[in-house]
């Protein structure tokens, strides 16, 4: 018996794309992530409300810009540094070398929810 495409299509956990720190960041519940530093004491929890899309596995709902009423809320794990990079500058036959190390200041959060009102499930009616 050949098998129907939604028998082969795993049931998809819902997922959320949101702004924060001036970047993009595709969020799923129960993970975590590392963001540009957030002040925020270990422990707290952090709502962000700038949304893009909110998808529940079923259907996705697109901002204009942001999703009204849609929230996703994280817990800080710690605070913490990212790998060393080196940056290196030199000017040929000039004697001119620069040797430079950064290492950005993260925050490791989880995220706990994924939430939408019921005003952000209805999609508004074309205009």
């Amino acid at each position: 018996m050949p098998k129907k495409a939604s028998d082969s299509k795993p049931k998809q956990a819902g997922y959320a794309i949101v702004e924060t720190s001036g970047q993009q960041f595709w969020l799923e519940a129960d993970r975590y992530y590392d963001l540009d530093r957030i002040t925020a004491e270990i422990n707290e929890t952090i709502t962000i409300k700038d949304v893009l899309l909110l998808n529940d596995g079923e259907k996705s709902i697109l901002g204009k810009p942001y999703v009204k009423g849609a929230t996703v809320e994280l817990q800080v794990m710690e605070h913490r540094r990212g790998p060393k990079i080196i940056v290196y500058k030199m000017r040929p036959k000039k004697k001119t070398r620069r040797k430079n190390g950064h290492r950005q200041e993260l925050t490791r959060v989880m995220v706990k929810s994924i939430t939408a009102s019921s005003k952000a499930s209805k999609p508004d009616k074309a205009e």
